[in-house]
């Protein structure tokens, strides 16, 4: 098995709501605002080359969205998911699997496409996994979160006949297998919206930890640093709480979506709590 970090860009969103009731003096030291206190952020996925499948996880936002759209957002940089996957050797077309660890459209807008007048996958030869209860969730959004579940990232996924959902355990258990695919196990956080998927994988003998938006960056590690577009904030503090616990007693690291700048984390208690001990890329292990 090998794994590669995909950077598919960079975008800015408001770092008041990146960290909540967190007063800007302090968020503001962590991620450092413009003068219209946006804040940068990756769109970093990853991608798994185990045997006769590459199985990428998430998508980022794509480029399908008109200049209205960006000009909330703040699309920059010079990376792109094809040039990423480029710089390893790959292209869209190789691609087996995409795992989606929910459906807001930084996570799934690069799935996505338009051919003309047709909105067609990216990736012509993949499977498209999610589970039936965030589908619901997401084609049937609440008035304050349907913003970030745009159809035309969404529904052309089923209409392309390559959906896949991934069965979740019970609502005592938060992680989740599918023997499908077999070299993955999943945590299922409902915080930030309902039945995220988090994918955990064994590499070198270090277990793995994609963390999509349970924690979006190094600096959102401290419990109450939860943000304001999360639906549950006080399930993400415990999901955070519970997951970090278990971290750190099983020595996984941390792979983050959206920090700009660390890639990855092993952790140690300290007398805040439990804080970043190593910070490294996974070219490093």
């Amino acid at each position: 098995m090998k794994l590669y970090s995909i950077n598919a860009g960079y975008f800015k969103l408001d770092g008041g709501a990146m960290f909540g009731v967190v007063p800007k003096k302090i968020w503001n030291k962590l991620a450092p605002a413009d003068e219209n206190n946006m804040c940068s952020w990756a769109l970093r996925c990853l991608l798994i080359e185990n045997n006769d499948r590459l199985i990428l996880v998430d998508t980022g936002m794509g480029d399908k969205q008109d200049a209205k759209f960006f000009g909330y957002y703040y699309l920059h940089g010079d990376d792109t998911l094809d040039k990423s996957l480029a710089q390893h050797g790959f292209t869209r077309e190789d691609i087996t699997d995409v795992i989606l660890t929910h459906l807001h459209f930084d996570h799934c807008g690069g799935c996505i496409i338009r051919d003309g007048e047709k909105l067609i996958p990216a990736f012509k030869n993949a499977l498209f996994w999610s589970n039936e209860r965030h589908w619901k969730w997401a084609t049937h959004p609440n008035e304050r979160e349907k913003a970030s579940f745009l159809k035309e990232n969404i529904l052309p996924i089923e209409e392309s006949g390559r959906l896949k959902f991934i069965p979740l355990a019970t609502d005592d258990e938060q992680w989740t297998t599918d023997e499908r695919l077999p070299q993955l196990s999943f945590f299922i956080a409902n915080g930030h919206t309902d039945a995220m998927m988090l994918p955990m994988i064994n590499y070198k003998g270090k277990t793995i930890v994609y963390m999509a938006d349970l924690l979006p960056s190094i600096a959102h590690m401290p419990l109450p640093y939860v943000m304001g577009y999360d639906m549950f904030p006080m399930k993400t503090l415990e999901e955070k709480k519970r997951f970090l616990s278990e971290a750190l007693e099983k020595n996984y690291i941390l792979f983050f979506e959206h920090d700009p700048v660390n890639e990855c984390c092993t952790l140690q208690m300290t007398e805040r709590g439990i804080r970043p001990k190593d910070i490294f890329k996974l070219t490093d292990l």
